[in-house]
């Protein structure tokens, strides 16, 4: 029968039998500067245009738009964002296909203008 053998176990006894001096011990690394290493990050990121048009909501945010006011005027004690998004959430799946229709349709004419403003924008990039 083999002994149970845990993490710090020795992976034969040769190896165990050694003096600690003689095993390999790994250095601790110098202290890195993170601060140094977010600019680095930061300035390889290319700048956001502050001009360029935000993209279109999809069909579940137009409806959290108008689930959220109404929402907060149900339960005006909760202040927790997750616990609307939650409700969001679930009132969003037990919706029915034809229910959802008009916040599929917006989202669709907010697409639409959002894929007009972006062709203006690329027109002045260029």
């Amino acid at each position: 029968m083999t002994g149970a053998r845990g993490k710090g176990a020795a992976k034969n006894k040769a190896e165990a039998l050694k003096p600690t001096e003689d095993r390999k011990v790994g250095k601790r690394k110098a202290p890195v500067d993170k601060s140094s290493i977010r600019k680095a990050k930061k300035e390889r990121r290319a700048k956001k245009d502050p001009n360029k048009p935000k993209r279109p909501p999809s069909a579940f945010f137009v409806f959290l738009e108008e689930f959220r006011a109404t929402f907060k005027k149900e339960n005006p004690n909760v202040k927790a964002v997750s616990a609307v998004g939650k409700a969001a959430g679930q009132r969003w799946k037990s919706m029915s296909e034809e229910e959802k229709r008009p916040y599929e349709a917006k989202a669709e004419k907010r697409k639409a203008d959002y894929e007009k403003q972006m062709k203006i924008y690329n027109k002045q990039q260029d």
